[in-house]
């Protein structure tokens, strides 16, 4: 899975008793905290938290689509491993 784009990167972060992975978005040059990829249940798929004061260009925004893609087609297969396929 690639975590490592021009500008940012994803770090995952522990999150103990869940069955979904946390992931820090940075700044790749300061590792300015730019937000969080999380599980959000209600939408059944990882999603994109920004924090407060950040500004984000369309390649930023879609290497952020990008990682979201990846980590949303993983958890469909571990889904469809888990049920036999469907």
């Amino acid at each position: 899975m690639k975590t490592k784009y021009k500008y940012i990167h994803f770090e995952e972060t522990p999150n103990p008793n869940k069955k979904t992975s946390v992931w820090y978005c940075l700044n790749t040059k300061s590792n300015y905290d730019l937000g969080l990829v999380r599980w959000y249940g209600a939408w059944r798929q990882y999603t994109f938290e920004p924090s407060e004061t950040t500004v984000f260009n369309k390649g930023c925004l879609d290497d952020i689509s990008d990682f979201l893609d990846q980590l949303n087609k993983a958890q469909r297969g571990k889904w469809k491993s888990k049920n036999g396929g469907k």
